[in-house]
């Protein structure tokens, strides 16, 4: 009874019952909430730790998707379509670059100069101390050196007259052209190794110095590092095809491209790699004073008779020119010897593990042309064994490359030299002797016949070899260029700036000038875009009307020589592809793709869309305009302010400035075209395209790493550079010291023959030694003299020698007398003795027939004139 009751209440109260249900429920869930809130708030770092995370996975992912799914989708693109802008830290670090690779390439050519100009002024010097020429010509070299030292080469920057940079239609036309041709052959391999072998080598081998390495900027940068080994692959798989005739060729002759790789590598940015290399144990070799290394019989026995006959100053009785047999038949040379070679195989053993040890310092560029070298050569003799072709590699890697570099370490920058400083003969022997066991090891060649002496070493040389061997097998596998620089056809466009090189007018004028020599053999196609160039150009230009009226005055007399120097004047050119210029419907299939991919970017950042058929089909609202828009304007902002050579050409500015609808029409266009072309498919909705836009976005971020290397890798070379300048500046000096002497002493030679005179015309007052008078009976008894020619012992007593100092340090005159009448008159300078002593010559004629001993005629005239 109570039960129904009780139903009966909830029943009459229902809404009453709901309504507290529903407040309970309220309360609880609500209190829920608060608490989960709160410990939300307790826990806030954590939260926001997870979300982090779980977003940068799910970036992660994308970002694996992106770079490793072959046909990543337009939602994972769209995601990172941002990375392809640049910000204004990728503009300045690209000016950075632009600014530091101008200023290598100046240095390197300044360097070069001051080099050729120094060498000069060394034979200069050298003829003067030879009294070959005058002082004043030295002087005259000098003035000119001291005018360049810490100078730069002139670089044409102004927009005056009538020159290539004038503000005129024309002129401008021309400039472009130019740009055009320069990129066309920087960027298309065929052209200049034909026109290599078209040339006289010499020709050839100066054009290459100069055109070609200013042409790729000395390879100061990836890219033309990269397009620079594209023209020595193609230029040597075209020597070997048409000029090697057999395996041996390649050791034997010198091939052109061969030694334009050498000279690349060796040169300003090669330096260090070698200074790395064998800088160290070159600098042991060189600091060893104890190290003695001559492994030749006859120059040891003749050192050895040297020594005792000038540290006892009495003739050794021992014959002056014996055979190889006939000297190691004494103890003391064999002994010397067995010394020499446990110590040449001590030494060469050091050199060898320095260089075995450190291949990746090995420059890439110079390991994959040798890779060229062996497999080019194997295609044209596949007969040839493995070994054959790795002493081809050998003959490049050691011999031409690291063994000039051994024998001369000051000559190639190795090793730091004061100014004035200089390796010694014993020294460069040492190197002379080590580098030449390495090369006999390194082609497998053991030592007989004329270097039969060195036969002791031949097993050493047999173990050495394989070493190389393997150096040689190891140093040729490198992946291809593509793939080491991750470089490809599109790779121009993804980048900020464009290419600059700095070439004088001088190469311009020759480039052009060659290329229409040589026009029918380098592009014998009509139609060929190198003709349509140099057509556009013209003829060859003269200096005067590339630099423009009034440049030099006609009056002048001296305008050639003016002309001259205006010649070697530097001008930047900005290097574009012809085809950048044009409307994107009439380009090839290259350009049409960079456009299109240009306008798909910007239409995906702002239309939503699964594929980019749905995107391209589905109108855009009016709010997506309106941010397609904004975006465009805040683009437009940024472009005004970045420098000239880094923007976009004109067709794609005029391209980022359509609406949305209309970009996504000429995107359709273009799609069917490249379509026909082949180029991408409607079948897999465009697939191919967005392929290429993740691929630019992958090689963007590389470009930024890239870059970040060579900023600090172009740091590293002008710094080098730079003291390699500070070095030649100090060269310069010392030698400017000395001529400032000789000028000093010339002053004094003059003052005293002007003033201290007597009426017989004879100098006073100038301190010389006595001269020496000796009979020639006791010059024999001393071992000086050893015959003479037509004259019996016994009438020595009656000829007399009298030996005079003469005002110039070192020179002797030598007065001989028979029965006290003058006969004939000599001069002996102790330079050329001491010559004849370190060559081992031990005997010498005066008069054409008195036969000295060389050895203790220089002990007696330092004795009686130098007091040693």
């Amino acid at each position: 009874m109570s039960y129904l009751r009780r139903k009966q209440m909830f029943i009459d109260h229902i809404p009453s019952i709901v309504k507290i249900q529903s407040w309970f429920r309220m309360t609880t869930t609500r209190r829920n909430y608060l608490s989960r809130l709160q410990y939300f708030r307790d826990h806030k770092n954590e939260i926001v730790k997870i979300q982090s995370l779980l977003r940068a996975s799910k970036a992660r992912d994308d970002y694996k998707t992106l770079v490793g799914s072959e046909n990543p989708p337009l939602s994972v693109i769209r995601k990172f379509v941002h990375l392809l802008d640049q910000s204004d830290l990728d503009f300045q670090e690209e000016l950075e670059v632009a600014q530091l690779r101008g200023e290598v390439v100046t240095k390197i050519r300044g360097n070069q100069q001051l080099e050729k100009d120094l060498n000069l002024m060394d034979i200069k010097i050298g003829l003067l101390v030879k009294n070959r020429i005058t002082l004043e010509d030295v002087i005259s070299h000098r003035t000119k050196l001291n005018k360049k030292k810490g100078g730069e080469i002139q670089v044409l920057n102004n927009t005056d007259n009538q020159g290539i940079k004038s503000l005129s239609k024309e002129r401008r036309k021309t400039l472009e052209t130019y740009q055009q041709l320069f990129y066309l052959l920087q960027t298309n391999p065929s052209y200049l190794a034909k026109l290599i072998f078209q040339m006289p080598q010499n020709k050839s081998t100066k054009f290459m110095d100069t055109v070609i390495f200013t042409l790729y900027n000395y390879a100061s940068n990836q890219r033309e590092e990269y397009l620079l080994l594209k023209l020595f692959k193609t230029a040597l798989e075209e020597e070997v095809k048409s000029k090697v005739d057999q395996v041996q060729d390649i050791v034997t002759g010198n091939p052109t491209v061969i030694k334009m790789v050498v000279s690349f590598n060796r040169g300003a940015r090669g330096q260090n790699t070698l200074r790395q290399l064998l800088a160290p144990v070159v600098r042991e070799i060189i600091d060893d004073k104890s190290l003695v290394i001559n492994t030749n019989p006859v120059e040891v026995y003749k050192a050895w008779v040297n020594q005792l006959e000038t540290q006892t100053g009495e003739a050794s009785n021992l014959p002056y020119d014996v055979t190889e047999e006939q000297a190691l038949t004494y103890p003391e040379v064999k002994s010397k010897l067995d010394a020499s070679n446990e110590s040449l195989r001590s030494v060469t053993d050091k050199v060898l593990n320095s260089i075995i040890s450190s291949l990746d310092l090995l420059p890439y560029g110079l390991r994959y042309i040798a890779k060229v070298l062996k497999n080019s050569i194997h295609e044209k003799f596949p007969d040839a064994t493995e070994d054959e072709l790795l002493k081809i590699v050998g003959n490049l890697l050691y011999y031409r490359y690291m063994n000039p570099a051994i024998v001369a370490p000051d000559g190639f920058d190795i090793i730091d030299m004061t100014a004035g400083g200089q390796i010694n003969p014993d020294q460069r022997r040492n190197l002379g002797t080590v580098a030449k066991v390495l090369q006999h090891a390194a082609s497998n060649k053991l030592f007989e016949g004329e270097n039969e002496h060195l036969a002791s070493t031949n097993n050493y040389l047999s173990d050495t070899y394989q070493k190389f061997r393997k150096y040689f097998k190891e140093a040729c596998d490198v992946p291809e260029p593509e793939e080491k620089f991750n470089m490809d056809k599109y790779t121009d466009v993804v980048t900020v700036s464009k290419p600059v090189i700095y070439i004088s007018i001088e190469e311009i004028i020759s480039t052009h000038s060659l290329l229409l020599e040589h026009q029918d053999a380098i592009a014998p196609d009509k139609n060929d875009l190198l003709n349509e160039l140099l057509e556009s150009l013209g003829e060859v230009p003269t200096v005067e009307s590339f630099l423009g009226e009034g440049a030099v005055d006609p009056n002048d007399p001296n305008k050639a020589n003016t002309l001259n120097q205006l010649a070697k004047t530097e001008i930047s050119l900005s290097l574009t592809s012809k085809y950048d210029l044009g409307d994107g419907e009439g380009l090839d299939g290259q350009s049409l793709m960079i456009k299109t991919k240009k306008l798909i970017m910007d239409v995906i950042r702002n239309q939503p869309g699964s594929t980019l058929t749905e995107i391209l089909e589905t109108p855009a609202t009016t709010q997506q305009e309106v941010d397609h828009d904004t975006d465009m304007v805040s683009r437009a902002k940024k472009d005004s302010k970045t420098p000239e050579e880094m923007k976009d050409n004109q067709s794609m500015v005029k391209d980022a400035q359509l609406p949305l609808e209309q970009k996504k029409r000429k995107i359709q266009r273009n799609l069917r075209t490249l379509e026909q072309m082949g180029h991408v498919s409607s079948k897999n909705k465009y697939q191919d395209i967005l392929n290429e836009i993740a691929k630019d976005i992958r090689n963007q971020r590389i470009h930024r790493k890239l870059r970040k290397a060579e900023l600090a890798k172009l740091q590293q070379t002008l710094k080098a550079l730079n003291k390699k300048a500070a070095f030649y500046e100090d060269q310069i000096n010392y030698y400017d010291t000395y001529i400032k002497t000789c000028l000093d002493n010339l002053k004094i030679k003059n003052s005293r023959r002007s003033i201290k005179m007597d009426g017989k015309g004879e100098l006073k007052g100038a301190k010389r030694a006595k001269p020496v008078k000796y009979t020639a009976a006791k010059l024999h008894e001393k071992g000086v003299l050893l015959g003479i020619d037509d004259l019996q012992t016994n009438q020595f007593k009656n000829v007399t020698f009298d030996i005079i100092s003469t005002e110039d340090v070192g020179i002797f005159d030598v007065k001989s007398k028979f029965l006290g009448v003058d006969m004939e008159k000599v001069q002996l300078n102790i330079q050329d003795l001491l010559e004849m002593q370190y060559e081992g010559i031990a005997v010498m004629k005066m008069f054409d027939k008195v036969k000295v001993n060389v050895n203790l005629l220089i002990y007696l005239l330092n004795k009686k004139f130098y007091g040693k």
